[in-house]
């Protein structure tokens, strides 16, 4: 099973004090390899993007700004934290390994990203604390290059995906849904193919009920080539920012339901760590590697 790390996904020392964590990246494989969910031979690191594969997903104008730090005020905040040359660096690299896990995933049924997930991203803006959007940046490049033909974003995480709603909102090859708090960030929704708001408080057996209502009905009627799947953990009743009221065990019959059903109906997931803001480093960290111990235990 393929997982797309790299040392650049780890947090960064940021100017002025800031800092930017990411203590999760590098546990994440640490743990992965401790229960022998992979071994070290399973990982790879994916280079950076190309100029040409961020332009077809986000405007000139924005990828200059980028490139030259000149951001205004309110677009870094609306980014969540400050411009830093690593940080593109960083995103460039993340969203590449999206990409690439798709095409691990066509070979072999699934791979997943340690990173990645940023569906905040808008293409003329970043947002959220996401820059690039993988997910879109990865659908437009596979369906340029006549890889896949029909495509579907399958996204979970507790906040709903609008930059990649936005993004994708007059391109029938790329159908998007997303199951996110109804009344969690962001304040204002986009519009998905499929949007599933859910109420704060929902415990496991009224999500796992809602989804279960939804998913594969739609996935017979989209017919997709390749799904995206988005597994944000902020789900969890211990997050900081999701409201929701999901056991570690709810979270991981979400993905079991996710990955059995892309499985019975042979469609390769290509899948993205997402959210996760739990208090204790440790219950992000679990939750998380149920997705990729899920994953290998259906898939191989």
């Amino acid at each position: 099973m393929k997982v797309a790390f790299s040392p650049v996904y780890t947090y960064q020392h940021l100017p002025d004090g800031h800092r930017f964590p990411m203590e999760k990246y590098d546990l994440i494989p640490i743990q992965l390899l401790r229960e022998g969910i992979v071994e070290q031979g399973d990982f790879f690191h994916p280079e950076a993007l190309s100029e040409a594969q961020i332009l077809r997903t986000h405007t000139k104008e924005y990828w200059k700004k980028l490139k030259a730090g000149d951001l205004s005020r309110h677009e870094i905040r609306a980014m969540g934290f400050p411009y830093h040359p690593s940080l593109i660096h960083r995103g460039r690299h993340i969203a590449n390994g999206s990409l690439e896990c798709a095409r691990h995933a066509i070979r072999d049924g699934v791979s997943l990203n340690v990173a990645g997930g940023t569906h905040h991203s808008y293409a003329d803006r970043g947002e959220g604390f996401c820059i690039f959007n993988d997910f879109a940046i990865a659908s437009n490049e596979l369906l340029h290059n006549k890889e896949v033909n029909q495509i579907m974003i399958v996204d979970l995480d507790v906040h709903q995906g609008n930059g990649t709603a936005k993004i994708f909102e007059h391109d029938s090859r790329v159908f998007t849904f997303s199951m996110h708090g109804a009344k969690n960030y962001p304040l204002k929704k986009e519009k998905s193919d499929y949007d599933l708001g859910v109420a704060d408080g929902i415990e496991d057996d009224e999500y796992l009920k809602k989804l279960a209502a939804v998913l594969p009905e739609l996935i017979e009627q989209v017919q997709p080539d390749l799904i995206f799947y988005l597994s944000g953990v902020d789900v969890l009743k211990s997050d900081k920012l999701g409201r929701l009221s999901m056991t570690k065990e709810g979270c991981l019959k979400r993905d079991q339901f996710v990955f059995q059903t892309c499985y019975n109906k042979g469609i390769p997931v290509a899948t993205s760590m997402g959210g996760g803001y739990s208090i204790k480093l440790a219950d992000i960290v679990d939750a998380h590697v149920n997705t990729f111990r899920t994953a290998k235990s259906i898939f191989f």
